[in-house]
């Protein structure tokens, strides 16, 4: 394969990669990881190092068009984050003594569960007159655009939602995989955002996280940039016209894509766990 055929197949991937991740809130690592490893059989280091900048990507180029149209709450964000970061370097602390199998497992039955409730939910059904006491000192109440007007919603479970998080970011430092399922599911679950705002504000939010394992990766030489470049220029095109297409995709097909995606890493993780190959 000569590499003008490779750039441009990756290109392509990741144009696909970007759009899933910035409609669901993931980044573009679940489809970039996969095709990297059981596609181009390149080493799973630089396959995650290539993950990283698409997640990066996807949530500069998607955050930008999605804080202009009004549903990121940078609020909620930067706030939920502060218990990612402190479970990821809890988990990085206890990688040596914890069963990677175990996690892996029980990572892939929470993201089953994580489907169900997602498709569960009956948002439009819903209606909050007060917020959480947490939520009205915090301030993070809001509004989001639906159909060329403003809707206030009222966060809910806040404490709820921050443990959550913190799990997100234990899993996260642990096994070395995005946590963008688990803060959607944080978001959506227990602060009980409108979903467009959730997986808005988890492609804000894995950004951030990205950013810090990058530096890591980089250090060790495992940001190659034959393949980094042609996955950066993909992702951030996909990431663009995912932003464009959210605002006009039903909640209901938005919470089926995702539910569909994380059910297929699910399916991964529990493969790899019961293989050994974590």
């Amino acid at each position: 394969m000569t590499i003008l055929i490779f750039s441009g197949l990756l290109l392509a991937f990741s144009f696909f990669a970007g759009l899933l991740g910035a409609l669901t809130g993931l980044g573009g690592g679940v489809v970039i990881i996969p095709v990297l490893v059981l596609f181009f059989h390149i080493n799973i280091h630089y396959a995650m190092g290539a993950s990283l900048i698409s997640v990066i990507a996807t949530s500069s180029g998607a955050t930008i068009a999605y804080l202009r149209e009004g549903y990121t709450n940078l609020r909620i964000g930067m706030f939920l984050e502060t218990t990612a970061v402190m479970g990821a370097f809890i988990g990085a602390l206890l990688i040596a003594v914890v069963s990677k199998t175990f996690l892996a497992v029980l990572f892939s039955f929470l993201l089953f569960f994580s489907a169900y409730l997602t498709l569960k939910r009956k948002e439009d059904h819903e209606e909050y007159q007060q917020s959480h006491p947490w939520a009205i000192a915090l301030k993070l109440d809001s509004s989001y655009p639906v159909k060329n007007k403003l809707l206030n919603y009222h966060v809910q479970n806040v404490p709820r939602g921050l443990f959550i998080m913190s799990i997100a970011g234990l899993i996260a430092g642990l096994l070395g995989v995005g946590s963008g399922t688990l803060k959607v599911l944080a978001m959506d679950q227990a602060l009980r955002l409108p979903y467009k705002v959730a997986t808005t504000t988890s492609n804000f939010m894995i950004g951030i996280t990205a950013a810090v394992s990058t530096g890591i990766y980089f250090s060790h030489g495992y940001i190659n940039p034959v393949i980094v470049f042609p996955v950066m220029i993909g992702v951030i095109l996909g990431a663009f016209l995912g932003a464009r297409i959210l605002p006009i995709i039903h909640t209901r097909t938005l919470r089926m894509i995702f539910s569909i995606v994380i059910s297929f890493i699910g399916f991964q993780m529990l493969y790899k766990g019961l293989t050994g190959t974590i």
